[in-house]
């Protein structure tokens, strides 16, 4: 079942026998399978009847209140357990405090802080990564605003080198481009201009001084791969144009013109042709909330090849060497999910698996050599189920069998980032200001652990359980 969106008239209609084609949405299925459609015997497309959109209308705001109602419950039950971990964690750090005591040592201090960066002593909170919304930020109206300047798709595909896309969403190009819609849209995979005809783009790409990559600097090569990193405030045409080109394939990726602010990744397949653009990541040249990744896309025609982890893992390795602890900008859309998840969890695991027999490990090791945020270490050890709450204290659970197995369930997956390969010096900061470097970040405070450590058979430890990196 569809519904139908908008229609068009087609050459050759007449008042007689008027033919048209349709733009419908499939019930159920993301606006990124919207399309075009023509009647044909086989489909059958009739106007929607007012009975069945009255019927759609209060099917859909019957399951909006039924989603609400499992929401409040969902959020009912999460703050009853709230409270009951307050209290064991309250309770267990009393036990803990009458031990120091008995055995001589300081309490401490009156006045001394026992809770950091947000996170209350003894509490996991996973909640912001957990409950991640794409739509995030937009009231009702906003989104209802949004979908009704958005409903069509104006490109009906993008041609890029060698692949010819499907395009997924819509994307405000401006109007003395192509006017309201196009079927098909060159681009010159070079310097991202656009083209209304295949012979117009191959006229500019016959031009002799033409380079053959991406404006920027290369600042990585390894094999047929090559990073480019291109400044917004320089090349702000380019970037600009590959803003447009990604609000293509992104629904919910807010378009900034002004681009001065930003910094763009450009991974590209190298031949005797020519560096071709696979994917791109963007960043603040600064953020103020610990940000690392702004915008992420792996063209359609490359998924699969495990793009999308390498520029994940290569915006963790340039935030290795500015020496600081970064995350993705939040709300993250659904597939920025589905790449996140799996890469947090394999580096994490992986790192562990590495450790052997050390006595100690906590949230801030795991941090400081990842750069990954203690929150997004702590809903991954949360979410592969070796983080455990007894008695007021957090430990990890994983002895060396379940570590095996989880390194084998989420490994490190190719194609690998080469740190020998990476020839960049980050901006230069002052660490002193900068919150989110690691050597702003205090592994103790009055003689108390604030990381999570770990002992035993792989470790336990105490402390507050959230490390807080990046706060």
């Amino acid at each position: 079942m569809c519904d139908i969106i908008e229609r068009q008239e087609l050459d050759g209609s007449t008042p007689e026998n008027p033919l048209w084609k349709y733009y419908i949405h499939y019930q159920s299925l993301n606006r990124r399978m919207d399309e075009w459609i023509l009647p044909t015997p086989d489909r059958v497309i009739e106007l929607p009847s007012v009975a069945g959109a009255k019927h759609r209308a209060l099917k859909a705001e019957r399951k909006k209140k039924d989603d609400e109602r499992r929401r409040e419950e969902e959020k009912r039950r999460q703050e009853k357990e709230m409270q009951i971990l307050e209290q064991e964690a309250e309770e267990g750090t009393r036990r803990t405090r009458r031990k120091k005591k008995e055995e001589g040592e300081a309490s401490p201090r009156p006045g001394e802080p026992e809770e950091e960066g947000g996170f209350k002593e003894g509490l996991v909170n996973t909640m912001a990564v957990a409950e991640i919304d794409e739509h995030e930020g937009m009231d009702e109206a906003s989104l209802r605003e949004h979908e009704e300047v958005t409903k069509v798709k104006n490109v009906g595909k993008i041609e890029l080198g060698r692949f010819c896309m499907d395009t997924w969403y819509f994307s405000p190009f401006p109007k003395h481009f192509f006017g309201a819609s196009i079927d098909i849209l060159y681009v010159c995979e070079f310097t991202l201009n656009f083209f209304t005809s295949k012979s117009a783009l191959l006229r500019f790409q016959s031009r002799p001084d033409l380079d053959r990559h991406p404006p920027g600097n290369e600042i990585y090569r390894k094999g047929n791969l090559s990073m480019f990193e291109v400044d917004g405030g320089m090349q702000r045409e380019y970037c600009q144009n590959l803003c447009y080109i990604a609000k293509l394939f992104l629904d919910h990726k807010t378009l900034y013109y002004d681009v001065d602010p930003f910094l763009f990744y450009v991974l590209c397949e190298v031949d005797d042709r020519g560096f071709h653009p696979v994917g791109y990541y963007s960043k603040e040249k600064y953020s103020d909330v610990g940000y690392n990744l702004a915008c992420i896309l792996t063209f359609p025609c490359h998924q699969r090849k495990g793009y999308g982890r390498f520029l994940i893992a290569f915006s963790y390795l340039l935030t290795i060497k500015e020496e600081k602890v970064g995350s993705p900008e939040k709300p993250m859309s659904d597939l920025g999910q589905q790449a996140y998840k799996p890469f947090w969890t394999s580096t994490i695991v992986d790192y562990l698996v590495k450790q052997g027999g050390r006595s100690h490990i906590s949230i801030m090791d795991i941090s400081k050599e990842t750069s990954i945020m203690a929150e997004d270490i702590i809903f991954s050890l949360n979410q592969v189920g070796i983080l455990k709450f007894i008695d007021g204290e957090y430990f990890i659970s994983a002895e060396e069998e379940i570590l095996e197995h989880l390194a084998k369930k989420h490994p490190v997956k190719k194609p690998f980032v080469d740190p020998e390969c990476l020839h960049w010096t980050p901006y230069l900061t002052d660490v002193k200001r900068d919150k989110f470097s690691i050597h702003n970040k205090r592994p103790t405070y009055g003689g108390e652990s604030t990381s999570m450590e770990v002992t035993g058979e792989f470790g336990s430890g105490r402390g507050s359980g959230s490390g807080a990196m990046g706060r």
